[in-house]
């Protein structure tokens, strides 16, 4: 319902004010959820539940509709009237604004039609509007709830950003920004480890705010990035303020997703589908995939692999482009180019298995088509200078005007400037004038070498620490055009945005990082927007509504169970209340991968219901003695997770990272689940005078009920023998076998135990009787000794024991 009630009295308003209140009501307007007002100085004055009347507007504080920035200086409205489809707001300076107003079934929408005087203003500020909502804020998707009512702002296009211009640069801010009691205890602050950024919604004192901006990008500017203290950002021809739009919208909290999807299709936003239903809301979109080399030759058996592990997606690994550019194939792999991928693609299809690549966002390769022999004019810049004279083909000292885009070293991993069609790097610039840069090498990466007058422009490369140069926004686009060609031609059903960070290279901030995946997906085919899951590794406002899901967690930096674990970990929540897919990143199966290694990550998976990439390739699968326990194993747990069949105590439970868990098979449809409680002992070598014992003992708390206790030893860096294993000081058990270094004597139950060697490849089996080793509930003392083989001073023995706390039936859910 929509009432208008004419022309009032107009009152100014500076940024210091303090809150203001109208009774002049100029305009309401109501969905069947959510009714808002607005007065006659351009604020709203209501954010009320209509089902329970409750007013969500925080109090004592200004909610503008929009407001200007002139010279650096915000100014909200004066004054406001109201038509019945429009909200005109008079600013200082002769600004005047004309807003259309749109009320709808499940939002309302404001977009910006004309404004006086557009050439002098900066941006625009759709907001912010204050809430006294505080118990979750979604920072990246733009909604704030509690328990029974969600507020939201959504951007209609990607030149409307979510968030608030902190800085010019027009990154978000870290949490860390504001200060503890600012936040209140509602959210975690960033720690640089998590990527928790201020946004569309944010908290405040008392409560949470939904802001949105839009630039005025007609003019160069000046930014800091890259770690550049100064960059130029060009200028950009996309109407500038003028189409600006969002969206507010209020509903039940329960429904919150529902409307957010309702919006994307009344406003014609991007609307991704996986296998016919959204992808904010299919399973599929936390599935775990396989991430491995293949080639037109391998791709066989790279199925047969991903079908083993009961998986549905594959991931190329590898060098699946010539270089990073112009996204031609590598031949290498795909000697037949774009007709020998689509070939693997419908392999896979007849197989149910959808495949996807990687793709390094606007990173462009020295040696790509952009580069060499004739550099691309769209490259992206740092800024120019003015050559003050002329050099000939062999000059090696270049003086210019001005060294002010030049001498920025950080994060300047090519040292390059364009000048005409030639590239060339430099060592350093003088320290002082006349500005020269320094040991030139010329005609860099098979470019030409020229002469050059006195005069021309010389400009500075941005590039990135991969060695990779960037784009302007241009380059970005044609660049994102033919990716999305390749996956028209192909057919391929997966992709990965990696580094889409440098496309802030474009000087337009978290709007470029947007701009390539966006146009990417826009000149796709139906079909392809119906079947489709993208992984990113950047998230921001307007992206939310293209990207299915982040996968942030890589596996090179420590071992299984440490690389990245907290940020892992802590991404979860962060996912969860931005309605984004679970992932816990990418893990790497090794050769020495174990089984309780494995059933570790995937109950994690489970636990968190979020889904994971494995990295691995034929010959690791090949040489982990364990391959075919292990796939197994993935596939059961993940049909289990994706069918929802592990309760919530379970997976409450399956999160707390003290916790061991496996699953054993019944029979079709039917699991054992089994709790674990897992500690781990090093017993190191000592030198002692004689006659002083050199064991080690410990102390094992077991929670469950008496029962013959699993263990391992693990020998890490030497052969060891004479171990003796005895249990609270009465029950000696002696291990006639030799370990050696690498491998991994194992008992779980009966009378035998397993030596393994370091990949997991039974290496003997020793009849044992183990029936005595019972360890009982509560504390249990364990003494290990043993003869290290070594004259390594600081050999280690390592001892895992396991006792099963409980054990539960699973059925498949259908």
């Amino acid at each position: 319902m929509k009432k208008i009630y004419g022309v009032l009295f107009l009152f100014t308003l500076t940024l210091a004010s303090c809150a203001r209140q109208s009774d002049a009501i100029i305009m309401d307007l109501a969905t069947p959820s959510l009714k808002i007002a607005l007065d006659d100085t351009g604020l709203f004055v209501h954010f009320i539940d209509a089902s329970t009347g409750k007013d969500y507007i925080l109090k004592d504080s200004l909610a503008p509709l929009l407001s200007v920035r002139v010279n650096n200086k915000i100014m909200y409205p004066k004054a406001a009237t109201a038509t019945d489809s429009t909200i005109t707001l008079n600013f200082e300076n002769d600004i005047v604004a004309t807003i259309k107003v749109k009320e709808k079934n499940t939002h309302f929408t404001f977009e910006l039609l004309s404004i006086t005087n557009n050439d002098t203003i900066e941006l625009i500020i759709w907001g912010p509007y204050p809430t006294s909502i505080q118990k979750i804020i979604s920072e990246t998707v733009g909604v704030v709830r509690d328990d029974d009512f969600a507020i939201g702002i959504q951007s209609l296009n990607i030149k409307t950003l979510g968030g608030y211009p902190w800085n010019e640069s027009d990154r978000m801010p870290a949490f860390d920004i504001f200060k503890e009691e600012e936040l209140n205890g509602m959210h975690p602050k960033s720690d640089g480890s998590v990527l928790y950024r201020v946004e569309a919604a944010m908290p405040i004192a008392n409560g949470s705010s939904l802001q949105a901006y839009c630039r005025n990008r007609t003019t160069e500017r000046i930014f800091s990035d890259f770690d550049h203290d100064k960059i130029v950002a060009p200028p950009y021809d996309d109407g500038g303020i003028i189409g600006s739009k969002i969206a507010l919208f209020g509903s039940a909290e329960a429904a919150t997703l529902e409307t957010i999807g309702a919006i994307e299709i009344a406003e014609g936003l991007p609307h991704p589908m996986i296998d016919g239903e959204w992808a904010k809301t299919n399973r599929n979109a936390a599935a775990a995939y396989l991430i491995t080399s293949f080639t037109e030759k391998t791709i066989d058996d790279a199925l047969a692999l991903t079908k083993k592990a009961g998986l549905n997606y594959l991931y190329h690994y590898g060098k699946t482009f010539e270089s990073w550019g112009h996204f031609q194939l590598y031949k290498g792999e795909f000697p037949n180019g774009i007709a020998g991928l689509k070939e693997c693609v419908e392999k896979a299809t007849a197989q149910g298995i959808k495949l996807g690549t990687h793709c390094l966002s606007n990173f462009i390769s020295t040696d790509d088509p952009y580069v060499t022999p004739v550099p691309d004019k769209r490259l992206a810049k740092v800024g120019s200078s003015i050559l003050v004279s002329a050099i000939d083909m062999k000059t090696t000292e270049i003086t210019i005007q001005a060294p002010d885009y030049f001498n920025q070293m950080n994060n300047n991993s090519l040292k390059t400037v364009m000048l005409g069609e030639e590239l060339i790097r430099y060592g350093s610039v003088s320290e002082e004038a006349p500005w020269k840069l320094l040991d030139c090498q010329r005609g860099a990466f098979e470019t030409k070498i020229l002469n050059h007058k006195a005069g021309d422009t010389i400009s500075k490369l941005l590039d990135h620490a991969y060695k990779v140069f960037l784009t302007d926004a241009d380059l970005t686009k044609e660049m994102s055009e033919t990716l999305a060609d390749i996956y028209n031609q192909t057919g391929l059903r997966q992709i990965s945005f990696d580094g889409l960070e440098g496309n802030r290279s474009t000087g337009l901030g978290t709007y470029g990082e947007s701009l390539m995946p966006y146009v990417w997906y826009t000149n796709l085919s139906d079909e392809l927007k119906n079947h489709l899951i993208i992984d990113a590794s950047r998230t921001t406002h307007f992206f939310w509504h293209i990207y299915t899901r982040m996968n942030w967690g890589e596996p090179w930096y420590a071992g299984f169970r440490e690389s990245q674990m907290e940020y892992r970990f802590n991404n979860q929540a962060y996912f969860k209340r931005n309605f984004m897919p679970g992932m816990l990143g990418w893990f790497k199966m090794a050769p020495e991968t174990s089984i309780e290694d494995m059933e570790w990550m995937l109950a994690k998976s489970a636990g968190y219901d979020a889904g994971y990439a494995l990295v691995t390739d034929l010959e690791i699968v090949a040489e982990n003695g364990n391959s075919d326990k292990i796939l197994e194993l993935i596939g059961d747990w993940e049909k289990l997770r994706l069918s929802n069949s592990f309760t919530e105590a379970q997976k409450e439970l399956m999160r707390d990272n003290t916790k061991e868990f496996s699953i054993k098979k019944i029979k079709d449809g039917e699991w054992n689940w089994q709790e674990f409680y897992s500690e781990i002992f090093i017993h190191e070598k000592k030198v002692r005078q004689p006659g002083e014992p050199v064991h080690s003992t410990f102390t094992f708390h077991n929670p469950a009920a008496e029962q013959v206790g699993s263990f391992s030893l693990s020998a890490t860096d030497g052969d060891v023998r004479g171990i003796a294993l005895e249990l609270n000081n009465y029950k000696k058990i002696q291990i006639p076998v030799i370990i050696k270094r690498g491998q991994t004597l194992q008992y779980t139950s009966g009378n035998e135990l397993i030596l393994y060697n370091a990949d997991w490849e039974i290496n003997r089996k020793i009849a044992l009787d183990l029936s005595d080793f019972k360890v009982k509930k509560g504390k249990n003392t364990i003494t290990l000794d043993c003869d290290f083989e070594t004259s390594d001073k600081e050999a280690h023995l390592k001892l895992e024991i396991r006792a099963r706390v409980q054990h539960q039936t699973l059925v498949l859910r259908e």
